[in-house]
């Protein structure tokens, strides 16, 4: 078994087909460009709505199949210069196409008759909720020649930015034990058995993370500071206002979803409290010790081991999720193991055109790895479940992003609490609770930090002491005195590349969300057994064209009620409350 993914599904190199597509997408966009220049006398007939459609279509497939190469070469050796002038060429290339674009949804958006036109054409019709999303947001749309500016100058601003931060974390030499090793294997090591090592490597990561804090910061500072302009040009009232808009999402949602966690932080408090008991600290958790493993759950896995033992639990919920992961195994889908220029995490990437998906982990046998691959290849199962519509409708938005995978992640966890006894149950059962608390509450911080930069970020440039003290203001916050107030982690503003992204803002509550949401799933299904698969398959089908909330009611559930996110997080507090009765005997 090949243990690094084969990207032929999408191209086989730089030259031949990937040549060929380049030159095609070149052509098409001066298609787009004359085209668009002509809308402002074109009719507003039937027609010419659907030749939009098509050229929004055919523009889609082309330049996605292009952008996917070259970011997922790249995401795998971050340092090759090659490749990064082929990320820097797409990334410049596609900029050329947000005017048309831009000019294309203005003219779909004028139309007087769409609805009229969408319930009387097939084509209209598949596309009848992106049509109406590009009406509701037309209002936000600048003039033609203002998108084509910040399309162009995001190039060398903020998608520079976020490459900058990904190069160096990725790149970084961190020395430990007479040693230089990559950021993610230290990360790891947060997971090893022996206190001396955890602590240590702790130690010799924030003394790295000293190196890179100045670049980084500007990365930081930049894509925020751009996010905030443009923002306020397109007529939001906040990032997180335009980001709820993008990801389909009503604000009384997210408003419901917090209020249940913050209800429920002093559970996680105390499981973090009991924790810290167990491992012989008085003062709360350092931070060094939050993934520190407890109980006997030492076994390693091998790829195949963890292939074989993904197959067997996913057969007895749903066999084509059974399937589609023996076709990840055996067919390259996935990439395992750390390396140097490797970028660190681990992420899915669907390839709806393709019917397939990538993955990207840094795989290193522990059971932990095997949830991770479990919770990739629930995105990939997500993706599968929308592979089918139209190109347009293959984009599922933040929230709902992690649906899929968490749900993944339950049913791994659940089966394997069952057939565990004694430590090694004990194991399983705080491995969970350490995966929850890291979606709820370190989300929690995440989302404040977020805020908290956003706002400041508008008046003053924030230096890495700043946003230190931002980063430790929100994990006091989020975790209060579970953790050790002299040991948490002021870099972490550094390692989490969802910061980084100026297209993507707030990338954090999606998880929280999509734990409870998934957990909440998983309890209906535990409930409803095979009655609730088609319900399942029909959400996940219905997260590209319809609202969160929308998509949510197929599944017969009212995210605008925090009952529902409390009722999920109350299922967290009994296993918080087994862990801590079962340790005490």
């Amino acid at each position: 078994m090949k243990t690094e993914w084969s990207l032929d599904v999408l191209y086989k190199g730089f030259d031949g087909e990937y040549k060929r597509d380049k030159e095609e997408l070149e052509s098409l966009i001066e298609e787009l460009k004359n085209y668009s220049d002509k809308l402002s006398n074109a009719s507003q007939t039937e027609d010419e709505l659907v030749k939009a459609i098509e050229y929004m279509e055919k523009y889609h497939l082309l330049s996605t199949k292009l952008m996917y190469y070259t970011e997922l070469r790249q995401s795998t050796n971050t340092s090759d210069s090659e490749i990064t002038n082929e990320v820097n060429d797409i990334e410049k290339k596609t900029s050329e196409a947000s005017k048309p674009l831009t000019a294309i949804k203005k003219y779909i958006a004028k139309f007087d008759n769409l609805e009229e036109l969408v319930s009387s054409n097939k084509k209209l019709k598949d596309y009848a909720y992106i049509i109406s999303e590009i009406g509701r947001q037309s209002s936000h749309l600048l003039s033609d020649d203002v998108e084509d500016v910040i399309a162009k100058l995001n190039i060398s601003a903020g998608s520079a930015w976020g490459s900058l931060q990904s190069f160096l974390t990725s790149t970084l030499e961190v020395e430990y034990d007479g040693e230089i090793v990559t950021l993610p294997e230290i990360r790891n090591l947060a997971y090893d058995k022996d206190p001396e090592v955890r602590k240590s490597a702790y130690e010799a990561e924030l003394k790295a993370m000293d190196k890179i804090k100045d670049p980084v910061s500007f990365s930081l500072n930049n894509i925020k500071t751009q996010v905030n302009t443009i923002c306020d040009l397109r007529g939001y009232d906040s990032p997180l206002d335009m980001t709820l808009e993008l990801s389909r999402m009503n604000r009384d949602t997210l408003d419901a979803l917090m209020k249940a966690i913050k209800e429920y932080l002093p559970a996680f408090r105390r499981y973090l409290k009991h924790k810290a008991k167990i491992l012989g600290h008085n003062n709360g958790l350092p931070w060094y010790d939050l993934f520190a493993p407890i109980g006997e759950s030492t076994r390693k896995y091998t790829v195949e081991e963890a292939r074989e033992y993904l197959v067997k639990h996913f057969r007895s919920f749903s066999k084509d999720a059974a399937d589609m992961i023996e076709e990840a195994f055996d067919k390259e889908w996935i990439d395992f193991y750390p390396r140097k220029g490797k970028v660190g995490g681990a992420f899915c990437e669907n390839l709806p055109f393709a019917k397939e998906s990538r993955i990207l982990t840094n795989f290193t046998g522990n059971f932990g790895d095997i949830v991770t691959l479990a919770h990739e290849l629930g995105h990939a199962y997500h993706g599968m479940m929308i592979q089918e519509h139209r190109p347009l409708n293959t984009d599922y938005s933040m929230p709902v992003a992690e649906t899929a995978s968490t749900f993944n992640e339950a049913i791994v966890m659940e089966s394997a609490i069952k057939e565990a006894e004694g430590d090694e149950r004990l194991a399983l059962i705080e491995d969970q609770l350490l995966n929850v608390t890291q979606i709820i509450v370190d989300i929690y911080s995440r989302y404040l930090f977020e805020k908290s930069v956003f706002e400041k970020s508008k008046n003053e440039f924030l230096f890495p002491e700043q946003l230190n003290e931002l980063m430790i203001e929100a994990q006091k916050e989020s975790y209060g005195d579970g953790l050790d107030q002299d040991y948490l982690h002021p870099y972490m503003w550094i390692v989490k590349s969802h910061y980084y992204s100026e297209n993507l803002s707030f990338y954090n509550f999606p998880y929280a969300f999509g734990g409870l949401f998934a957990r909440g799933l998983y309890e209906k299904y535990k409930d409803e057994g095979e009655e609730f698969i088609p319900k399942y398959r029909a959400l996940l089908n219905s997260t590209t064209i319809m609202s969160v909330e929308d998509a949510a009611k197929q599944a017969e559930i009212d995210i605008e009620d925090p009952e529902f996110w409390r009722s999920s997080l109350a299922s967290y507090e009994k296993m918080i409350d087994e862990f801590i009765e079962t340790e005490g005997k």
